[in-house]
């Protein structure tokens, strides 16, 4: 198992360094530098202008050379004009003395996320603040989501065919053709609008960040639930009718075992491994795919500030909050391959 977890890393670090690259290639192209230029600047600036709004900020050099100076393993870009000295580990200008005492490196890999452009804020702790936000609500999703799926999986999988597995199975299956962005509309018409009368929640969970409370942060959370709901419940609900017309639940049957005891004795540890993947692989969507929900009710969470990244041409965040989408969606990954040891000991790593 550790040799399996370490070579798995090892797979983790490579991947993590491909799909970053890729992404801090395409935030680099030209014409995106070309706009964060005349976004600091003036936007009636020449390419002359541009050009060497670029280069003093060490955005002309190779990517390669910017890509090693953003992980920290390249030294960072110094710049000498008139006024003094500027650089990548510098903070303003300042004198010769007082640039050769910086730092040397200054990537991710030494804590140094970047500046934002449009917060006007470090990176870090912009990320640190949304990753929060976003974190307890998924926190609150998955106490939700995941009993009721499974709930509803177990019930209409032990008996195929029956009223209750055709009745599960159609609320599973609306809840899952039912995009967020439709179920947080009708929501927000019904429960939060003046028009209808029911104004049980508020259609807003900005305040939520700071103070949460049922009244307004329900509705998000049962936005995102009621999607994720079916999907796993129909995932638990497959596992489980298989499962249940295995030959060693027939010979538990004909030893006369209890309904009750075959289900939770045999057939549920069997029928939750398929499950227990897709579960994972809420993880990461639920990390950006909440994008659409978070924007719905104003909760300014990780997917807000993706959003926000990617409109205002933010690279330094949007860089950021590319490694920790990349991070999680591997970790879960790993995670997900041990749990299927633990879940089933007939699986054996070789």
């Amino acid at each position: 198992m550790g040799l399996f977890i370490l070579r798995r890393t090892g797979v983790m670090i490579v991947t993590a360094l491909c799909l970053t690259f890729i992404v801090f290639f395409l935030t680099n192209l030209y014409p995106n530098l070309e706009k964060l230029a005349k976004t600091q600047g003036n936007f009636r600036m020449s390419d002359e202008a541009v050009e060497s709004w670029l280069d003093s900020q060490g955005y002309m050099q190779p990517t390669i050379v910017k890509y090693g100076q953003w992980l920290g393993v390249a030294p960072g870009w110094t710049r000498e004009n008139e006024d003094g000295i500027t650089g990548r580990c510098i903070t303003g200008q300042v004198s010769a003395e007082a640039a050769a005492q910086a730092p040397t490196f200054c990537g991710i890999l030494q804590g140094d996320w970047g500046y934002s452009t449009v917060f006007k804020d470090q990176v870090s702790t912009i990320v640190s603040k949304r990753l929060g936000a976003t974190g307890f609500l998924m926190l609150c999703v998955l106490v939700l989501m995941v009993p009721t799926a499974l709930a509803i999986g177990v019930l209409a999988g032990m008996r195929e065919g029956s009223m209750t597995d055709r009745s599960l199975s159609t609320v599973s299956i609306m809840s899952t053709a039912t995009p967020e962005y439709v179920s947080g509309v009708i929501f927000i018409a019904v429960f939060t609008s003046s028009t209808v009368g029911l104004k049980w929640f508020k259609g807003t969970a900005t305040s939520a960040m700071d103070n949460p409370t049922f009244e307004n942060f329900f509705l998000p959370v049962l936005t995102i639930a009621l999607y994720g709901v079916g999907y796993i419940a129909r995932m638990t609900r497959a596992s489980m009718t298989e499962v249940m017309t295995a030959q060693y639940i027939r010979t538990a049957r004909l030893k006369g075992v209890s309904f009750r005891n075959i289900v939770v004795k045999h057939a549920l540890r069997n029928a939750l491994i398929a499950p227990f993947t897709v579960i994972m692989l809420q993880f990461p969507w639920l990390l950006n795919g909440v994008v659409i929900v978070e924007t719905l009710f104003n909760y300014k969470g990780f997917g807000w500030a993706l959003v926000q990244a990617a409109g205002n041409n933010d690279i330094e965040l949007l860089l950021a909050i590319s490694v920790v989408s990349v991070i999680v969606v591997l970790v879960t990954q790993l995670i997900s391959d041990i749990g299927y040891v633990f879940l089933n000991p007939r699986i054996r790593i070789s």
